[in-house]
């Protein structure tokens, strides 16, 4: 698809020259000869490039408030400013404001053909690379087989097809984004806009803007999270991060279906499916007084709880040759094989849960060791635990050998018994013990049948 040049100026003769010379070059234009043409343009659809006068009809410096409004919608679409009466002040500015480049008239045909190549390069980059990590968190699937991640893929399949709104739980890089994208996947609003707005990275003071949007005073509209996923489903990630006075217009938007942008004096109605997330617990927080117990009631229509990875060990086995083979195809690098019983994964306890444990087996991928020995090493490194945490090695130095030995006996089995899912069978014959021998061994170690 040919990259899209929008042009705003209002001197025809400049209008044209840009048209004919950006044309030639195999480019699609658009043009705009005042401050509200360039309002309507870009709101009806975005371009890929835009080349602005600064000044229009409307003042001074109305191209430097297109350019903010284009940013405003989307930050990565390049923007080269001209101007007939530059100075340095105005170059910074415009360059300030997010200008790709700033150019004075009258300009070089081929310097500005110059910047113009950059600009759709630049623009295609981006989405390319936008479009691959898309493509490669898309391509993941939900793996495991403990009883946890079999219970959600049932719920993700029941609760795809319904209109309900959904509550997940789960700690920080458990795989919550990825549920809620299964869902939208599965639902009848797969073909519609899945967006997600993250309550922990947001400014304070820019919540009800991201999420209802903003009508300026200039006329401009910049457009939040509500409408943005209008007939598709909205992702409130980490929603107890929000805070209570923006909770209570949330719950207002629910309760009535419809809100005002900010400045607005006409409503808007809702079409969203909403699903939100939470790596706290949310109960807590309630309780706390930091969450509106009245909105959780309205989002937790359905609760999605994925324990920590940590908990549920026969699923880390699976994950590391799913994850290797996915690694390897999808950045096209050699195979490569991980000893899936290696110690220092089976007991490590994952504070950064499947993201960590993703994270590891790419860094292991793209250094790519070629022997068990070096695999290893880098998994070692990596999962090097602090200083402090040496407590356990030093404490068992200072009790009797009896008491040490059971003590690594009930952890050791205890693992074991977790990697595989209870199974009494399949753990002895891992551990080397006849069936009734592991038996009578958890039982005077007091370990519980984990089933």
């Amino acid at each position: 698809m040919a990259t899209e040049i929008l042009i705003i100026d209002d001197n025809p003769d400049i209008r044209n020259i840009l048209n004919d010379l950006i044309s030639d070059e195999g480019y699609k234009t658009r043009v705009a000869a005042n401050y509200n043409q360039a309002l309507n343009e870009i709101d009806k659809k975005l371009p890929d490039v835009a080349i602005i006068d600064v000044k229009l009809d409307k003042g001074d410096n109305d191209g430097i408030e297109l350019l903010t409004h284009i940013k405003s919608k989307n930050k990565d679409i390049p923007v080269i400013i001209i101007s007939g009466h530059a100075n340095i002040e105005m170059a910074v500015k415009s360059l300030k404001s997010g200008a790709f480049e700033f150019i004075q008239k009258p300009f070089d045909q081929e310097r500005l053909m110059n910047f113009v190549k950059r600009a759709a390069e630049n623009f295609n980059l981006k989405n390319q690379n936008k479009e691959l990590a898309t493509k490669l968190f898309h391509s993941f699937e939900l793996i495991g087989s403990s009883s946890n991640i079999e219970k959600i893929r049932d719920q993700i399949s029941k609760l795809s097809s319904s209109e309900s709104r959904i509550f997940i739980n789960g700690p920080t890089g458990s795989g919550k984004e990825l549920i809620a994208r299964k869902i939208h996947k599965l639902s009848k609003r797969s073909n519609e806009p899945f967006v997600i707005l993250n309550g922990a990275l947001l400014d304070v003071k820019k919540y009800e803007q991201e999420l209802f949007g903003e009508e300026k005073i200039n006329g401009s509209i910049s457009y939040g999270a509500l409408e943005k996923s209008s007939g598709g489903i909205l992702l409130i990630d980490e929603v107890s991060e929000i805070p209570l006075e923006t909770q209570s217009k949330i719950l207002r938007v629910l309760t009535d279906q419809k809100f005002k942008r900010i400045n607005g004096d006409h409503d808007i109605k809702v079409n969203v499916r909403i699903i939100c997330s939470s790596s706290k617990d949310i109960k807590n927080e309630i309780e706390l007084g930091n969450f509106r117990e009245d909105l959780f009631h309205r989002l937790n229509v359905f609760q999605i709880n994925i324990d920590h990875l940590k908990n549920r060990i026969e699923d880390i086995p699976l994950l590391i040759k799913y994850f290797s083979k996915k690694i390897s195809q999808n950045y096209n690098l050699k195979k490569f094989d991980i000893d899936t019983n290696n110690h220092y994964l089976i007991n490590y306890d994952w504070p950064g849960n499947v993201r960590e444990l993703r994270n590891l087996i790419e860094r292991i991928a793209i250094l790519g060791p070629d022997n068990n020995e070096k695999v290893s090493s880098i998994i070692k490194e990596s999962l090097k635990k602090p200083v402090g945490e040496n407590y356990k090695i030093e404490n068992s130095l200072s009790i009797p050998l009896k008491e040490a030995r059971e003590n690594f006996e009930k952890e050791y089995l205890t693992t074991q018994l977790k990697k595989f899912g209870g199974n009494i069978s399949k753990t002895a014959e891992f551990v080397g013990m006849e069936r009734s021998a592991l038996h009578r061994k958890l039982k005077g170690l007091g370990v519980k049948d984990l089933n």
